[in-house]
C-alpha cells in the first residue's frame, strides 16, 4: 500500500487491511505523524520523494504535488519499459506533474469537478474555494489541458478518476475527452465498480528505442560514390 496523503477518506481502512493481509505500507514520516490511526511498526516502510522503491519487477517513484496535505505525493510505476502514473488529488498541474505525465504510457488522472457545476452547486463557499483554490482538486478543464498539451505519443490509456458525485458526471467527462482521444483509450473510472484489466504493451516505443540503440552502437556508413 502506498499512501499519497493523510486525508481520512483515503486511508482509514489501511490498518485493518495491513493487519489482515500482512501488507507493507509505504508512507512518508510526516504523513504518518499526521494520520489519525496507528500502524504496526513492522508494516511501516518509509519512502522519500524521488527515491525508487523496488517491489518484485516493479519500480515505484514518488514526487511531490500540490494538495492541501502535509506532504502529498503522486506515483509512477515502472516495469518492463512501461510507465504508469497515478495522479489524483492534485490542486494544479505543477511542473512535477507535467514532467511525469509526459513520460507515461498510461495514467490514472484526476478529473474531479466541472467548474460550472461546482460554482452553482450546494457546497459551502469555503469548500468550493478549497476545491478550486490550487491545492484542492483538478477540474475537467485542467485535466483536459494536461492531456491535450502534454500527452506523449506512446500514451495508450487515460483512466479519468476521482470524479465528484455532486459536481461532475461521467457523461460530461466523456463528452470533453472523447473527441480528442486520438489513439488513446479514454476510460472514466466508476465510483461503484472496478475497471476492467487493461494491457499496456508500449511496443512502439520499445521498438523505436531498440532501433536508436543499435544505431548508436555501430558507425553509420555513407556511400559517396
Amino acid at each position: 500500500i502506498f499512501v499519497s496523503h493523510e486525508h481520512c477518506d483515503h486511508i482509514k481502512g489501511i490498518p485493518a487491511l495491513a493487519d489482515k493481509y500482512n501488507i507493507p505500507v509505504y508512507i512518508t514520516a510526516s504523513t504518518l505523524k499526521n494520520c489519525s490511526f496507528f500502524l504496526q511498526p513492522h508494516h511501516v516502510k518509509f519512502f522519500r520523494a524521488y527515491e525508487m522503491v523496488t517491489i518484485g519487477e516493479l519500480y515505484i517513484t514518488s514526487f511531490p504535488k500540490l494538495h492541501d496535505a502535509v506532504e502529498p505525493h503522486s506515483f509512477v510505476i515502472n516495469g518492463n519499459h512501461i510507465k504508469i502514473g497515478v495522479f489524483t488529488d492534485i490542486g494544479t498541474p505543477c511542473k512535477n506533474v507535467v514532467h511525469h505525465f509526459a513520460q507515461c504510457h498510461a495514467v490514472f488522472l484526476e478529473a474531479n469537478y466541472d467548474e460550472e457545476l461546482l460554482a452553482s452547486g450546494s457546497y459551502p463557499h469555503s469548500l468550493k474555494n478549497r476545491i478550486r483554490g490550487g491545492k484542492g482538486h483538478l477540474s475537467n478543464r485542467q485535466a483536459f489541458e494536461l492531456f491535450t498539451v502534454h500527452r506523449s505519443s506512446h500514451l495508450s490509456h487515460l483512466i479519468l478518476s476521482h470524479l465528484s458525485k455532486q459536481n461532475n458526471s461521467p457523461e460530461l467527462v466523456q463528452q470533453l475527452f472523447m473527441p480528442h482521444a486520438g489513439d488513446a483509450a479514454i476510460i472514466v473510472a466508476s465510483r461503484y465498480n472496478e475497471t476492467p484489466v487493461y494491457t499496456i504493451n508500449g511496443a512502439k516505443e520499445v521498438m523505436e528505442n531498440s532501433i536508436a540503440a543499435r544505431l548508436n552502437q555501430r558507425p553509420v556508413q555513407i556511400s559517396l560514390f
